[in-house]
Order: C-alpha cells, then structure tokens, then sequence
C-alpha cells in the first residue's frame, strides 16, 4: 500500500509537493480503506518536465523494442491479476467475479493484441513522390474514469506507448489505485524512466494543469461530456489535440424477427453489468409495439433473478455502484421517471432489502417511456432500463437516433442482413449485433457528444501521431 500515496515521475516514486490526501472509499462498507495524495499543478509541471525529457530518445525507440516492452508488461499483468481485480472491487465496487472475468481480463486482451497491432502497423508509406511519415504527437495527458478503471488506463497507455509518445496520466480519484499497480507493471517491465508517470488529483486542479499545460501535446480524456466540454475549453488556449470518449444512451433495437426471450434477457443483463455504469451500456430497448407486453413481463423475471451482494463474493452479479454522489443522481433519476409518468416494473428508489449499508441500488425497469422523459435522454449510469415501443423500422431507427449521444447502439435480429442494413442507419459509434463477444481491435469512440476520436485497434495508434510530409527525392 505504501506507493498508493505517492505519485510515480521520472522513474521514480516520489512524495506529493503538499501533505493533502483524500480518502479511497469502499463503496460496499461506505468506509476509507485507503489514502491517494492530491496533486498540484506544480506535480504536473514536474511529470510534464520528465516526459518532454523522456521523449526525445523514446520516440525513437524501434517497434521491436516496445513490443518486447508489451510482452513484458502482459506476463506481469496477468502474474499480478487477481490483485488488481481485487483493488478494483474495493475501489468501485464491482463484483469480484466481473473484476477477473471483464474488468481485467479486457486489459488482458489489449496487452496481447497491442503486439499483434503494432507488429504490422505502418510508420511510412509513400504517395507519389512524397514519403509521409507518421511520428509520434510527444507527451499526452491522460484523465481516466473510474467505472472501468484499469481498463480505460490500458486502452489509451498501450497506444500512446506503441506510438512513441511519453504520458501523464490522470486516474480517477474515486478509483485511483489499480493505476499505481499498472506503475509497478510498466516500471518492472523496463518502460525508461520518464515515458511514463503518474500524477493523482481531482479534475479542477490536476485535471485543468494537464488539459492548459503547454508542455502536454495531446490530451485523450474518458468520463462526463460535461467534463469533456471543460478539457476541451482548458486545452483550447494551447491548440492541443483533444480526444474524448464520453457518455451514451444506446439503444438497443429489438426486430420482430429476433427471438424475444434471448434478445430481453441479454439485454437486460448487460443493461445491468457493472451495475449500470458503462458508457456504452443498453440502456434504451427498444420493442416492437406488438411484443411490448410480452417482453415487459420477461424483463421482469430476469430483474428478479440478479444476485445482489457483497463484491467480494464469486456469486454477486451487482454491486454497489462506486460512490455515494454517483447513487444520489442514480436515486434522483429514478424519482424522475416515476413523477414524468413511466411505470416501475421492477425496483425502484431507496435500496435493495436488506442493504442498509453500502451504494446499493435496486435494479430498476421502466415501462411505458417515451423518448421525451429524462430517464430516455440523461446518462443515469446505474442498473437502470427503459423500455420503449417502437411502430415499425423506421420508427425505431429515428427513436434510436433521437439522443445527443452516440457512443454505441445494438441490434438484435434473426436476419444477420437485416441487422446490418438497421446498423448502418444508426448514429453510434459501435454497433453490437446479437450481442456478440467483445473485440479487443474493434476501434471504440463515439458520434454527436459522445466524443471524437477512437481507442482500441490499429485506429488507436493513429490518433497519438503526427503527419510529416517528405515531398520530392532529396
């Protein structure tokens, strides 16, 4: 436990500037079990001053010696795993099972297909008688979430390092300590000093230093759009690139081909991972106006049956969500749908029986929604489902897109043609059909305000790189 209070810059762990700390609550016993420092902006400048340092020799480091880097980092990550799963429930709450099964084994995943990625990944190519070059953008600023914590750590540290590029990164302070492991990974697994550091804070101090800090090339930011909007505006002044992946309200279209019960129960279940707290979740599911009753009643029976529990417990599917101000907005917005006029057809405000302590909330669905209705258009980001009749295709396609968000979108259909034909007419960045397997290279990002820019995949490297143009023979 002993680094968790100090930040990692130029190879090093080092004390904060100030003695001002912040508790790390366990969402499940509403008690501090741990302490993170809170940077300044003085911290930043001295992670900024070690990555520009950094940079000059990292950047030209060959492919083959950061894909030995890769490799090394992925025997101690997957050596180290159960640990962060474990810290990763304690933080946030996840499930214990979950934290194994998704919240790492995806970081897993990244680690072995960044090797694949950047083995083939091409730095040149040659149009006409130019040669472009692609060369790395220099130190990025990175301001992670925390519902899915080390994950979204991974997927923007792996590009960044495959790139050339040197970091600062920014973790949650809700669930900041999984990223002082993945310091301890990357430092054991020979990353040089500097090209990787690591800075705790809350976003208006440590948050806004990184976003200004004319010494930071690029920032890639993952939570609210609200908090989007502000890192975009702090970074504006220094006409840094800016990448954001940021809120949903994905639908997920349920065609009257589609075999009802298996598309509802899907649909409710991955509704409710994580308890509700993914970015991309199924939140809108979308019904036929023919089969809305009956897909009302086995929504029900499948929000009957989600095991409730303590997180540390394998058999737990939901936890607690990670904060007391996050199950606050989530009680808030379940009021709202009742007073707008929706029906309550599971759960509801106020905890689950027998939960007195901890940030539990009752797996909620929502009847007889219309698009209108807070609950159809917010990001509650709890196990909360709206349930919404569609007339005909074209009707569900336009109720799809009606949202200012379109990070992700789903399609269930026993014509897998026909899914793609409706896939192709939604505004979403990702498009899940028949709820598939997740693809560690698919590139993930949004349309509208969900963001810009993609992470995962070869399209990932992209977004740290600089164009150079080398035109004629010399």
């Amino acid at each position: 436990m002993s680094n968790f209070a100090k930040f990692f810059i130029d190879g090093k762990w080092t004390e904060p500037s100030t003695q001002n700390y912040l508790d790390v609550i366990d969402p499940s016993t509403e008690k501090p079990f741990a302490q993170i420092a809170m940077g300044t902006a003085g911290d930043v400048d001295l992670a900024v001053q070690a990555a520009r340092r950094a940079f000059d020799s990292y950047s030209q480091t060959t492919v083959e010696d950061r894909i030995a880097i890769f490799k090394k980092a992925a025997d101690i990550f997957k050596r180290r795993q159960r640990e962060i799963a474990a810290i990763v429930t304690r933080e946030m709450g996840s499930p214990i099972t979950f934290s194994l099964e998704a919240q790492t084994a995806t970081c897993v995943g990244h680690l072995e297909a960044i090797v694949d990625i950047l083995s083939q990944y091409s730095f040149e190519e040659v149009s006409g008688s130019t040669l472009i070059a692609k060369e790395p953008i220099g130190v990025v600023g990175l301001i992670t979430p925390w519902n899915w914590p080390i994950l979204q750590i991974v997927v923007k540290v792996l590009p960044a390092l495959a790139a050339g590029c040197t970091i600062v990164l920014k973790p949650s302070e809700v669930a900041p300590l999984d990223a002082t492991i993945f310091a301890e990974v990357l430092d054991e697994a020979g990353l040089p000093a500097g090209v990787f550091n690591l800075i705790n804070g809350d976003g208006p101090t440590v948050g806004e230093a990184i976003s200004s800090h004319p010494g930071i090339d690029m920032v890639s930011f993952t939570g609210s759009t609200r908090a989007g909007i502000l890192v975009a505006k702090a970074a504006a002044d220094t006409v840094k690139r800016v990448t954001q992946e940021l809120g949903g309200k994905s639908a997920n279209v349920l065609l009257d081909d589609a075999d009802l019960a298996t598309a509802v129960r899907e649909g409710v279940i991955a509704c409710f991972a994580n308890s509700g707290q993914s970015c991309d979740a199924p939140t809108r599911m979308l019904v036929h106006k023919t089969q809305y009753d009956e897909a009302i009643n086995i929504a029900r029976a499948v929000a009957a049956e989600q095991t409730i529990g303590n997180p540390n417990d394998a058999a737990t599917v939901l936890g607690p969500v990670a904060s007391e101000m996050q199950f606050s907005k989530i009680q808030g917005l379940i009021q709202k749908g009742i007073d707008e006029g929706a029906t309550v057809v599971a759960g509801g405000v106020g905890k689950p029986e027998g939960f007195d302590v901890g940030f539990y909330v009752r797996p909620t669905i929502f009847a007889n929604v219309n698009n209108d209705m807070a609950i159809a258009k917010e990001e509650i980001f709890g196990p909360v489902l709206c349930v919404i009749p569609y007339e005909d295709e074209e009707d569900a396609i336009e109720i799809a897109n009606d949202t200012q968000y379109g990070l992700a979108a789903y399609v269930q259909s026993a014509d897998p043609a026909k899914a793609r034909r409706i896939a192709r007419k939604l505004r979403a960045g990702s498009v899940f059909i028949n709820y598939p397997d997740w693809d560690v290279k698919a590139p993930f990002g949004g349309y509208k305000q969900s963001g810009n820019g993609r992470e995962s995949g070869h399209h990932a490297i992209s977004e740290y790189l600089e164009i150079k143009s080398m035109i004629g023979h010399g």
